[in-house]
């Protein structure tokens, strides 16, 4: 039986402004430049201010200033520029003749994926196998791997396509994109991807040792078991040397190394803020190196009064004033949320800076205090979450390179002993032991912590071993060098 009746209950939304404010403090510069140009194109309220019209607003207002400076209770707010500016066209191929032929011509670059699927018709194949080998190229990861089942794949051909392929097909498939290049991709494991890059090798001693080590002594190979292996193979050391070269010559990551020009681009870090030592005072900024000065259009601001000034309009004429108006305000809504974001990140870049002034003036990570979110956001006044969202994938350039500000938050580790220690400074002291240890014979967890403890950091073995695996430092067993 169907019933109506009416609840109250109290419930928390974030109005849209908020909604785009928190997108954009969580956007990096790189980011925030794609949401900017993006917001452009959508929106022809919206107008970027060309070079010289924010050098000349700047003039004015230094003139105005100058003329003014007598003048206490001047407000820059109230300074604007009525100039009559065409509307900015917001076109991507908004180019002129010469400047499409002073353009600097950029090769083509094509993916790991399109790399292996032009291979396929390099070769002579019928057209099921050529359809199964670019079904089974799409299930190859990144890094050149085929991670998944034969199985699986079958299942996946018979229930989305309606294909019925048996496991033979299936196999004859891989074996044919096994010798594709690179040398290696297909492979279900390390093992196979080695053995069949050295398959490919010019035969002669130390590759045939190499490939029989890799097929059948690999447990030993990857624990570095070197004395078994002279044992069971019973091999001079010079031979197996050359052996283990070629090993190492290998690329375990066949598909890693096929690095396109928009990943080699997702690599660079752009940082978000800068920090400069002017004589001991420092100065943060934020990066501005594709600063977009942004302002509403004035043509649809002449078109709002013209629109409001008419009486008795049609209804085309009023869902045009709507728009308008809706225009004008989303393109006022994101300039203003802009404004927001970088107050917010600056304000949270002077909290850090202010509270780890050692390091930024020294660039001693033993300097460096211990923070949390909590501490900036007090010192901010802001929100933890907001402060979570500002520090997460933001990066800062200093004089001593550039780092994540998330470097900077850590807290304290308590010893056996109560005494207090910084985190950075025990990392600091495990990488310099590791780093002048004796790779023949590398030390123990066990043998760190006394060498540890010696320096002032008395703390456990399981410590050790934590912070030894998020500083991606192997076990002493794989540091041994043969």
């Amino acid at each position: 039986m169907l019933k109506q009746q009416l609840a109250q209950k109290q419930q928390l939304k974030l109005l849209p402004q908020q909604l785009m404010l928190v997108k954009l403090l969580e956007a990096t510069t790189a980011e925030l430049d794609e949401r900017i140009v993006q917001e452009l194109e959508s929106n022809p309220a919206l107008e970027e201010m060309s070079q010289e019209e924010v050098e000349r607003e700047n003039d004015a207002e230094v003139d105005i200033l100058e003329s003014n400076s007598e003048q206490d209770t001047f407000d820059l707010t109230d300074y604007a520029v009525d100039d009559d500016i065409p509307d900015y066209k917001l076109k991507i191929n908004n180019y002129s003749k010469d400047d499409i032929q002073n353009e600097i011509p950029f090769s083509e670059d094509i993916t790991f994926y399109e790399y292996l699927q032009n291979q396929v018709g390099l070769r002579s194949l019928s057209k099921q196998m050529a359809k199964l080998i670019l079904y089974v190229i799409g299930n190859i990861d990144s890094d050149g791997y085929l991670r998944r089942k034969t199985e699986d794949m079958l299942d996946d051909l018979l229930f989305q396509n309606g294909e019925v392929v048996t496991g033979k097909e299936i196999e004859e498939a891989i074996s044919e994109i096994q010798t594709f290049d690179p040398a290696g991709v297909g492979a279900r494991s390390v093992q196979e991807c080695l053995s069949l890059q050295l398959a490919r090798k010019d035969e002669n001693d130390s590759v045939n040792l190499a490939l029989n080590i890799v097929e059948f002594h690999f447990d030993d190979l990857a624990h570095k078991n070197y004395d078994k292996i002279i044992a069971e193979l019973k091999v001079d050391q010079a031979l197996l040397r050359d052996a283990f070269h070629e090993i190492l010559r290998l690329n375990p990551k066949p598909g890693s190394a096929w690095t396109t020009l928009m990943d080699r681009n997702k690599e660079m870090v752009i940082p978000d803020f800068i920090v400069e030592n002017d004589n001991g005072h420092l100065m943060v900024t934020l990066n501005d190196r594709n600063r977009h000065v942004l302002r509403v259009s004035t043509d649809f601001q002449q078109i709002q009064q013209q629109m409001h000034l008419q009486k008795n309009k049609s209804r085309q004429e009023k869902d045009a004033t709507y728009y308008v108006k809706q225009q004008i305000e989303s393109a006022e809504m994101f300039i203003d949320s802009l404004k927001r974001r970088n107050i917010t990140l600056l304000s949270t870049m002077l909290a850090i800076v202010e509270m780890q002034r050692p390091f930024f003036l020294d660039g001693d990570e033993t300097l460096l205090r211990p923070m949390i979110l909590k501490d900036i956001a007090e010192k901010t006044q802001l929100d933890v979450s907001t402060i979570s969202r500002v520090s997460n994938s933001k990066y800062v350039q200093t004089e001593f390179g550039t780092f994540p500000l998330k470097f900077f938050f850590f807290q304290m580790v308590q010893t056996e002993s109560g005494e207090e220690l910084s985190t950075h400074a025990i990392k600091s002291a495990l990488q310099s032991i590791v780093d002048k240890e004796d790779k023949k014979n590398p030390l123990t967890d066990d043998q760190i912590a006394e060498f540890l403890a010696k320096q002032g950091f008395d703390i456990a073995r399981r410590t050790v071993a934590k912070y030894r695996a998020q500083m991606s430092i192997p076990m002493s067993q794989m540091r041994r060098e043969w």
